[in-house]
């Protein structure tokens, strides 16, 4: 499917990928402002995600990934520079996997290579809050207006205890561009997977962002915006 997609800006393609129940215009705010200044910054909100409906979440992963596919071949974009957070990050990872020619860099924040050890209550605390979330009339109304599709089905999908895609995320095989892994010191699983990265792969910066957690452009936008900038720098033909 082609995603709605904004686009706003000119020079090298960046593409943002939004996190979960966010959208391309809500998400990556600062960023974007910061970027569209030298480049061309290109937001599309993923499959079943603002204005990009759909209401087929049964093999999340690889089909938002071929969205993505569709949708930059659509827009006659042949190379990228493609930033992802979280489900976004997730999303853009298969991407650069099925598609590493595509890629002039890839930055990747909010994801776990390999299945914690503590996975099983990790999930249980997720699922207890999602049943908090879908009992607060303000947060479903807000999402409600924000998604034309039935956002609940990326709830319901995320309750599977298997819904991560760990067959992704543990390695970064056939990704020969530059990749910058951003963390933040206070999720664990996500420093020590950035560790993993780093040791399997020549071409991976790891930067470990202090007082963060998992939403490292949200928590610290200005030292996020700053090593993300210079990475850019460093890896295009700008």
């Amino acid at each position: 499917m082609i995603l709605h997609t904004e686009i706003r800006g000119k020079g090298e393609p960046a593409v943002f990928l939004h996190t979960g129940l966010q959208t391309g215009l809500t998400d990556f705010v600062a960023q974007r402002e910061a970027l569209q200044k030298g480049k061309k910054v290109i937001t599309p909100d993923l499959r079943g995600h603002g204005k990009s409906y759909h209401e087929d979440f049964s093999n999340y992963f690889e089909d938002a990934a071929n969205d993505l596919k569709e949708t930059l071949d659509h827009l006659e974009f042949d190379n990228i520079h493609l930033i992802g957070c979280s489900l976004g990050g997730l999303v853009g990872l298969v991407f650069a996997k099925k598609n590493p020619d595509k890629l002039i860099s890839l930055t990747l924040s909010g994801i776990t290579a390999d299945k914690p050890e503590d996975w099983e209550e990790m999930h249980a605390q997720d699922i207890q809050f999602q049943k908090e979330l879908l009992q607060n009339i303000d947060v479903v109304n807000q999402l409600d207006n924000m998604h034309q599709s039935d956002w609940k089905q990326f709830i319901y999908m995320a309750q599977n205890q298997d819904w991560y895609p760990f067959e992704y995320t543990s390695d970064l095989a056939n990704i020969n561009a530059p990749i910058l892994v951003m963390v933040g010191e206070g999720n664990k699983p996500e420093v020590a997977s950035a560790s993993k990265y780093q040791g399997m792969h020549e071409n991976v910066h790891v930067s470990v962002i202090p007082f963060c957690s998992h939403l490292v452009h949200e928590q610290n936008p200005e030292m996020y915006t700053l090593i993300l900038e210079e990475f850019l720098a460093e890896t295009g033909d700008d």
